[in-house]
């Protein structure tokens, strides 16, 4: 059987090589993860060939209620009896339930939803709505910034590489350094529509905003009549610890984007909800921005469930836990390990590692593979580790992480001829 399943994965990973992405097999293969998924449960999936990984990597936070929730997947084996994914241009009550829930649990008065597939496409829909309610045009955004790789969305992003290819992009796109108020000051002119920020960058390198830095923000777009987008992608739904990370700094924007975990991990579904009054942009355009599988009513379904169980199992208080007990052991490892690790940066059981040099991160991603541990760099800044493992994470898998972590920082601490090897 073990001689069996190494065939299989040699077969997936040649087919993958030959007919999607030789450069991504060979990447994985580089940090020891060129896994082929088979089963998942809670905060762990399993090899092919058997191997158990803690998953701390969870698609950049898709997996906030576990792997494969057997609640999640009964919702939608349940609405598969009755429904399909609806017919877009009709009414739903299965969207206005969702639209209805998000309403009720986002910051302030953020009441009207439009829904999509992915993350880059709640962006598209974000910055339409700032520059349609506006009139206006300009878009700032961050350094490292990552919002997804569709029309807007990767217009706004913060590096360079993703764009490229592509030129010429959409106009009207500015970027700023993350955290810096002045610079953001000088940025903005008459025709600013927007302001696009994570409230915590994630692919930038779990990079948290400075204390004031976003009430700042708030007040420079209200004085200029700008529409503040947060994109809580990553950082939405209790992974910081609060339902969404804005409620930490209690600031509210015109328009937040959310997706990744809102799907329960079982079905693509994103939405970009909104203040009110922005809604009077659509009154006399309806059907202005239009998708075929957004907001679906299976999609919905899921969300509701995907929801209801972060709420019902207080996974925001879970996150807050072990979060800190993550906390205690990373501080253990930077006082052992300051020739190697630099600082932490972490809210909830969003957290990143900074090395004190970039090239440790795929050789510390390849020894915590070997110990079962899935972690990788970060997209936009390789000197960070990211651990944004399910928020379902029990204690002792928490140990089991900073044990592996500890165990491979030793480790590479002894190659080098660094540290405390004992």
């Amino acid at each position: 059987m073990e001689h069996d399943a190494k065939q299989i994965k040699e077969a997936a990973l040649a087919d993958f090589q030959k007919h999607i992405s030789p450069m991504k097999v060979r990447t994985m293969k580089s940090v020891g993860l060129d896994i082929i998924e088979d089963r998942r449960e809670g905060a762990s999936v399993w090899d092919i060939t058997g191997k158990k990984y803690i998953d701390c990597q969870t698609g950049s936070g898709i997996m906030n209620v576990g792997r494969h929730n057997r609640e999640i997947v009964e919702a939608l084996k349940k609405a598969l009896d009755q429904y399909d994914i609806g017919v877009f241009l009709l009414c739903s009550k299965q969207k206005a339930d969702l639209a209805k829930k998000l309403a009720e649990i986002t910051p302030g008065d953020l009441k009207c939803t439009v829904f999509g597939v992915g993350g880059g496409e709640a962006i598209d829909a974000a910055i339409k709505l700032a520059r349609g309610y506006t009139m206006k045009t300009e878009i700032i955004s961050t350094h490292k910034s990552y919002h997804g790789h569709t029309g807007f969305a990767l217009s706004a992003i913060g590096r360079d590489s993703y764009k490229e290819p592509f030129q010429p992009l959409m106009p009207g796109f500015k970027l700023v350094p993350f955290g810096d108020i002045e610079a953001l000051k000088k940025t903005v002119t008459d025709d600013t529509a927007g302001i696009l920020l994570e409230t915590i960058q994630g692919e930038g390198g779990i990079h948290i905003p400075p204390d004031g830095y976003l009430a700042a923000v708030r007040a420079l777009c209200d004085e200029r009549e700008i529409m503040l987008i947060l994109d809580e992608i990553q950082t939405g739904f209790a992974r910081t610890g609060k339902m969404f990370a804005c409620e930490h700094w209690d600031v509210v924007p015109d328009i937040m984007t959310v997706a990744k975990s809102l799907s329960g991990g079982i079905y693509p579904i994103s939405a970009t909800i909104f203040k009110e009054e922005i809604m009077d942009f659509f009154v006399p355009h309806p059907f202005i921005h239009l998708s075929t599988f957004g907001g679906s009513d299976l999609g919905c379904i899921v969300g509701l469930a995907a929801i209801d169980y972060i709420q019902k199992h207080d996974l925001a208080g879970n996150a807050q836990k072990m979060g800190a007990r993550f906390r205690t052991g990373f501080d253990r490892l930077l006082k052992d390990f300051p020739d190697l690790l630099l600082e932490v940066r972490q809210k909830g059981l969003m957290m990143g590692l900074q090395y004190t040099n970039e090239s440790i991160g795929p050789r510390l991603s390849r020894k915590m593979a070997d110990r079962g541990v899935i972690a990788i760099y970060t997209g936009n800044d390789p000197s960070i580790c990211r651990l944004m493992p399910p928020l379902v994470i029990t204690p002792d898998e928490v140990d089991f992480v900073l044990n592996a972590l500890e165990d491979s920082v030793r480790e590479l601490s002894k190659e080098a001829g660094l540290g405390k090897n004992d």
